[in-house]
């Protein structure tokens, strides 16, 4: 005997809000039994068309609810269609719980991902830093926005994760989000490996990342210029704060130490190393990654201004990031610096003036505490100053060559 099923999409008029509006609902019928769930939408009943099932109007919030019927009313029927492959029987409470994701022993995506982001929380400041933290909250916040959006719902099952999904929600980031391609292109690295989890513990077979590509757009990371960082260490200041974070700055243009890793300098990093000179050594905050720095004169001369002056055996006045970037921000209009400094460009700037000095990429790559060295390979810019003095030691080493050359008058 051939199954009956049909999807209905109702205004619940015995639940009326005191604005008027009345909760949308769904109705699931299998063989002549029923059930039903709340869409967490409101419509006014001027505005719904019973026979069609959806809002009459052109609006954006129309638009949107007409949207979430649509899909609501598509994803149930695939549950329909897979149950009825893989089950002898199938009712109205099945399909709904199998879309609700609550079915017993269900694994829901936020669920898992609020599991990992606890244990990643515990782990702050030993394996993992709190700004990596950040990025796996917000995309599970990300996520869970949505999921409420596209489904109504508050949780969705890993086995409803498809391409599809995956491609509406890069879309939602960069649209209702209003993320940049690269952030974007971050929190789906973060959800795939989420997924990747998920099919570790045997919770989805199928990988629906398997033909999604995480597209990240190439851009020129800024720095500056030798001369513009001798222009900073150049201008006097009379407010003493400013005159601060210039200093700091400073000192990463020549170590390429990072903001959270200046911020925790102290004086048992800085140590006599095998040549007998004075070395930065320490663990990346962001990695875990050892990093070796040959302390140079320019940073010691500003470690010295600095020695004692604090109360504990940190090294540096570090403010908050956000702070030392808006101060960052008026010290380069006043030392008429047309480009956008921020704290991070310090670090930026280390990496390119050393490869444009000739210091080898193995060599750098250690010094900044890369895991990879393909990171470090986002630095090596052919500058002009870099074929100069590449191209000065080339003429160098042929010259001698020079007058074995026949030229005929």
């Amino acid at each position: 005997m051939r199954s009956t099923f049909k999807v209905l999409f109702y205004l619940k008029r015995d639940k009326q809000k005191a604005d008027g509006k009345i909760p949308l609902f769904c109705r699931i019928t299998v063989d002549g039994k029923e059930t039903r769930f709340g869409m967490k939408k409101d419509i006014n009943p001027k505005h719904w068309d019973v026979k069609a099932g959806k809002v009459t109007g052109r609006t954006n919030e129309a638009t949107e609810i007409n949207t979430l019927i649509d899909s609501t009313k598509s994803e149930i029927c695939k549950v329909y269609r897979d149950m009825q492959e893989k089950e002898n029987s199938v009712t109205a409470e099945k399909v709904r719980n199998a879309f609700l994701g609550v079915e017993t022993g269900q694994q829901n995506l936020l669920e898992l991902f609020d599991r990992h982001n606890g244990e990643r929380k515990l782990l702050i400041g030993q394996t993992v830093s709190a700004s990596t933290y950040d990025k796996y909250r917000i995309t599970r916040n990300h996520l869970a926005d949505f999921i409420d959006k596209q489904y109504g719902l508050p949780d969705i099952s890993l086995k409803r994760i498809d391409h599809g999904f995956i491609c509406d929600f890069e879309i939602f980031m960069l649209t209702t989000c209003g993320c940049a391609e690269n952030t974007v292109a971050k929190y789906m690295q973060i959800f795939k490996h989420i997924i990747i989890i998920a099919m570790k513990c045997k919770w989805i077979y199928k990988n629906p990342f398997s033909e999604y590509s995480v597209h990240v757009k190439k851009t020129d990371r800024g720095y500056l210029t030798q001369d513009e960082v001798e222009v900073l260490m150049a201008q006097t200041f009379e407010n003493k704060c400013l005159e601060r974070v210039r200093d700091i700055f400073v000192f990463c243009c020549f170590t390429g130490l990072s903001y959270i890793d200046v911020k925790t300098l102290a004086s048992n990093h800085i140590r006599t190393s095998f040549d007998g000179k004075l070395w930065i050594t320490g663990k990346r905050g962001k990695t875990g990654e050892n990093y070796n720095v040959p302390l140079l004169d320019i940073p010691e001369m500003i470690l010295e201004k600095y020695r004692n002056t604090l109360s504990d055996d940190r090294l540096f006045p570090v403010i908050s990031n956000n702070t030392t970037n808006t101060y960052l921000k008026k010290i380069g209009e006043l030392c008429g610096i047309k480009k956008k400094l921020t704290f991070h460009l310090s670090r930026h700037t280390f990496a390119t003036l050393t490869l444009s000095k000739g210091v080898s990429l193995e060599s750098v790559s250690k010094m900044l505490g890369h895991t990879n060295i393909q990171t470090t390979l986002i630095y090596a810019r052919i500058t002009g100053e870099k074929i100069g003095n590449d191209m000065a030691l080339f003429a160098g080493k042929i010259k001698k060559n020079g007058n074995k050359l026949s030229v005929n008058n």
